[in-house]
């Protein structure tokens, strides 16, 4: 078996999909590992970790595909950048395949059998492979940093000969992974947390933190989860009664965090112009929905906006800000999804079309797009 590791081509994407450590444990597998060249320089790994580590460097994409039967990356490739592979190549990524139908039949007509990590189910067995979960992590904690850089003032609460400084006041909208991170983060700081969330279970999951929950509690709010463990999309009216809550606490903030995102939606709007500008002066809103439209009304993704004296950042791929860390918990995640399309006995691809991983985060398959949500 053959595993390409192929760089990125978004200039803004620096995370590698595998690192020296996974590469000795494909190899420990059975597997010949290719690394694209310089596929890891931006996460700090250098063609040499690789080359010690036991992987042949390959000078371009193409090169590292020959003959591949696993092509591992941090984005979707296009059918285009695939091109000399041969068909039923597992490609392993994240897809991000909402609205991207046309790219996936591409992929498709190209032959590549297409695996969407961020569609992993989150049960027990999967846990060591979800993606959106470590990668999460590291924008929530990202978030407060880049919100502390940003706000002028001390986020612990100081008592000096020259007077008492007060602690920040930090909201957390959204107490997913992101969220919970950030509120761990900005208690570690000493600022005065709280947070809200329309799933009644993060509650408990808030306060267990040291923070305060805000949320208007009612029927609704109690059916307000998924099995899966997402968000529902609440009814115009919740919506209308929480944000005239959060409008009165936002107003009262320092900094707010948002992390509110619905698969295959574009983010929920949690904070309008007007909340905006109800903040003081010098307060700081970071929006980790950036990337989907944001949960900010005067977000604009990639940039820093600042609007009577609030700052706004419009972050994206906050994860890739922090490369090394990021690419080492990534690659993690596909070591542990690839260890399972793989024969103890052969030590070649066998992939079991009949697990409930692979019916999950399959895409392609034989020419055409398997997923009914994606068809």
């Amino acid at each position: 078996m053959r595993i390409a590791v192929l760089a990125e081509t978004d200039k803004s994407e620096p995370r590698v999909a595998a690192t020296p450590e996974t590469i000795k444990k494909f190899i420990g597998l059975g597997a010949d590992v290719v690394v694209e060249a310089r596929a890891g320089a931006a996460a700090g790994f250098s063609d040499s970790d690789y080359a010690a580590a036991g992987a042949t460097i390959a000078d371009n994409a193409a090169a590292a595909l020959t003959g591949a039967d696993v092509a591992l990356r941090v984005r979707r490739p296009s059918a285009a950048e695939l091109a000399g592979a041969k068909s039923n190549l597992a490609v392993i990524a994240i897809m991000d395949p909402f609205g991207a139908g046309a790219q996936l039949a591409d992929l498709a007509k190209s032959g590549a059998i297409a695996f969407a990590m961020e569609l992993m189910p989150r049960i027990t067995r999967a846990q060591t492979m979800d993606v959106l979960s470590s990668q999460a992590n590291l924008a929530g904690y990202r978030a407060v940093i880049d919100a502390m850089a940003e706000y002028g003032r001390s986020f612990p609460m100081m008592m000096t000969a020259a007077g008492t400084v007060p602690a920040a006041k930090v909201f957390i909208m959204g107490v997913g992974v992101a969220g919970l991170q950030a509120i761990a983060t900005a208690r570690r700081m000493g600022a005065i947390v709280t947070a809200t969330d329309v799933r009644p279970a993060t509650k408990e999951q808030v306060e267990s933190l040291g923070a305060k929950f805000i949320a208007v509690e009612n029927e609704e709010f109690k059916q307000a989860e998924t099995s899966g463990g997402y968000a529902k999309e609440m009814s115009p009216e919740y919506q209308k009664a929480q944000a005239e809550l959060v409008a009165a606490h936002i107003a009262k903030q320092d900094i707010v965090i948002t992390t509110a995102l619905i698969p295959g939606r574009p983010a929920p709007r949690l904070i309008s112009a007007e909340m905006v500008r109800s903040m003081r002066a010098g307060s700081v809103i970071v929006d980790l929905a950036a990337e989907r439209g944001g949960n900010c009304e005067l977000t604009k993704p990639g940039e820093t906006v600042v609007v009577d004296g609030v700052k706004i950042l419009g972050a994206l791929n906050l994860a890739g800000r922090m490369a090394s860390t990021a690419s080492s918990l990534y690659a993690k995640n596909l070591l542990a999804f690839v260890e399972t399309l793989v024969s103890k006995d052969t030590k070649q691809l066998a992939i079991n079309w009949e697990d409930e991983l692979v019916k999950a985060t399959a895409l392609t398959r034989d020419g055409a797009v398997v997923d009914e949500r994606f068809k």
